[in-house]
């Protein structure tokens, strides 16, 4: 009885993983840069209809996320066309839920794409990156707007 609870939960933690799948020719939607070359910022965003949509930092699959009629090929027209928003966790490397991130803002730390969102899971790892790498601010998922990302693309 023991191995099979224990046998469930193994389970169980392998169906709410996430993987970062990119292959050495994915690229950035947004920037179209390989990303394979910056796996400690890539993000992703699996879509209902099973594409698979490789951003190369955080700040570009917000882009992607606030106006993806920019890209009206893809077809998304609401959030709910979203399955899963994925980025890696800059601590651990893993592969993240986005919702449930910790983002830093205004950190000395550079992105590909330039001034960026560090991502964490925890916002105790958020918070001690900050402290190290003169952080501005913490955010929530929600927190993150447009605006914010406009401002990082120096568009404001």
């Amino acid at each position: 009885m023991i191995r099979f609870i224990i046998g469930l939960l193994l389970v169980s933690g392998l169906a709410f993983s996430y993987e970062m799948d990119f292959k050495k020719d994915t690229t950035c939607l947004v920037r179209h840069l390989k990303v394979y070359k910056y796996p400690e910022w890539v993000s992703k965003i699996e879509l209902q209809n099973g594409k698979k949509i490789f951003f190369s930092s955080p700040k570009s699959m917000f882009e992607f996320y606030f106006r993806p009629a920019k890209w009206s090929d893809l077809g998304v027209k609401h959030e709910s066309d979203f399955k899963d928003i994925i980025v890696t966790d800059f601590a651990t490397t893993k592969p993240i839920n986005a919702k449930g991130a910790f983002y830093v803002y205004g950190t000395n730390e550079i992105s590909p794409a330039g001034d960026d969102l560090v991502p964490f899971g925890t916002y105790a790892e958020a918070e001690k990156f900050s402290k190290e790498h003169r952080g501005q601010r913490i955010l929530s998922f929600k927190e993150v707007s447009d605006g914010l990302i406009r401002l990082l693309n120096g568009r404001i």
